[in-house]
């Protein structure tokens, strides 16, 4: 929080007309954003929330309440204009906790919000904001969709927020951000979140904005000191029973089980009730009834383990998680790091274990020259690996960054002249 609390004070200090203007946004969509939505409405403030409301002195009290009640009472929205846009993927957990923290945040302050998103019926949302919303958060798609039936205007907008940034701007989102951007005003407040950002993502995000800032709380790509990571070589047939014997020896309550595949997450799944140990999946092919459920029967611990995918690793707000099982290391490196960090929230200790078979090594090498430390091994004695896992080095160096490759320029060919 020393670090948030100096940042803001040289950003607010150089705070234009315009910018301060829209002070009371800023504070709003930073706390819930940078926080990651650590309270839910219907429970006792978190260890963070509380520090967030330290953090802010009486001095910003009275200034967030002074631009609350001047400048947004006197700049009212009009019919189906949006103020702030919260730019989400299409992701429920992720977007609900979003709007949650709205509600939360901004619960004494004079701002309308408004959640929509693809996948349910348009009408509603319409409606909702036939009277225009201060504060709208959407995911790309629906965003556009609406705005092709004049249902959202973006002429009073005036802040942009892309939340998970490194995902929002590869290249599944990238078409659908640049639509959005060209019908914003020039004249707003641009403000991207994420835990992660790669090189190319860095360049491609200082490309769609002018003259950004970046404001750093933690190193980037770095995982939270007061998670405790290690290794257990393992050959991938035998990581199934490594884990339930890891759940059982140690009496695990509550772990979060993070697969590559949704066929992956149900069949290791069945294999742990088989276990006698209760289980749920969770992943892009469950309906949202039976996310929410599995998620909540997890939360209320009449769930041990709750294996998952990589789509849930962001959108996860579980308070107190105590561990967090690797059972095959992803694709991304940036991944691993967005799936430990579901544990060892709110300044609480945490425990991250991969299972890593021989056949990984290329993913191990990216995340270690990623988070720029090797992760600590322990071998199991029962299940020492027939195939060795070759060592790694203590300190990988990153790989150099890869030059941005210049745009293509069509050139017409010269026509034939005849004699």
């Amino acid at each position: 929080m020393k670090t948030l609390n100096a940042t803001t004070a040289s950003v607010r200090a150089s705070l234009t007309s315009f910018e301060r203007k829209t002070c009371c946004y800023l504070l709003l969509t930073t706390s819930l954003l940078v926080l990651g939505g650590c309270a839910s409405a219907d429970k006792a403030p978190s260890a963070e929330l509380q520090a967030a409301e330290q953090a802010i002195s009486n001095a910003e009290q009275a200034q967030v309440a002074r631009y609350s009640s001047i400048e947004l009472n006197n700049a009212r929205t009009e019919i189906s204009a949006a103020r702030v846009a919260v730019l989400e993927k299409n992701l429920p957990e992720a977007r609900r906790q979003v709007a949650e923290s709205v509600e939360l945040y901004g619960k004494y302050l004079p701002l309308r919000s408004a959640l929509v998103f693809g996948g349910v019926k348009i009408n509603p949302q319409m409606m909702a904001l036939r009277k225009g919303t201060d504060i709208l958060i959407a995911t790309p798609g629906r965003l556009m969709d609406l705005y092709q039936q004049n249902a959202v205007r973006f002429n009073q907008l005036e802040v942009l927020v892309l939340d998970e940034a490194d995902r929002m701007l590869d290249m599944g989102f990238i078409r659908d951000i640049k639509k959005i951007l060209a019908l914003l005003p020039p004249k707003r407040q641009n403000l991207l979140f994420s835990a992660t950002f790669s090189t190319e993502i860095r360049a491609l995000a200082k490309g769609l904005l002018t003259d950004p800032l970046e404001v750093t709380v933690t190193p980037p790509n770095s995982t939270v000191e007061r998670i405790e990571q290690w290794l257990y070589p393992v050959d991938k047939a035998q990581k199934a029973n490594l884990l339930i014997q890891q759940i059982k020896q140690h009496n695990w309550q509550q772990v979060l089980v993070f697969t590559k595949t949704k066929h992956g997450a149900n069949k290791l799944t069945l294999l742990l009730e088989k276990a006698g140990i209760t289980a749920m999946a969770i992943h892009g092919n469950k309906s949202q009834n039976a996310r929410t459920k599995a998620l909540a029967d997890f939360k209320a611990g009449a769930v041990r383990v709750l294996v998952a995918t990589d789509i849930a690793a962001r959108g996860l707000d579980i308070q107190q998680l105590p561990q967090v099982v690797n059972f095959e290391l992803p694709n991304v490196a940036e991944d691993y790091v967005h799936r430990i960090g579901r544990t060892g929230r709110a300044g609480a200790a945490g425990l991250a274990i991969s299972l890593v078979c021989a056949e990984e090594m290329k993913e191990l090498k990216g995340i270690e020259r990623l988070i720029k430390q090797a992760i600590p091994r322990q071998v199991i004695a029962s299940f020492a690996p027939v195939q060795p896992l070759p060592e790694t080095v203590a300190n990988p160096k990153p790989l150099p960054a890869k030059k941005p490759k210049k745009p293509r320029t069509f050139r017409p060919k010269a026509a034939a002249v005849s004699a």
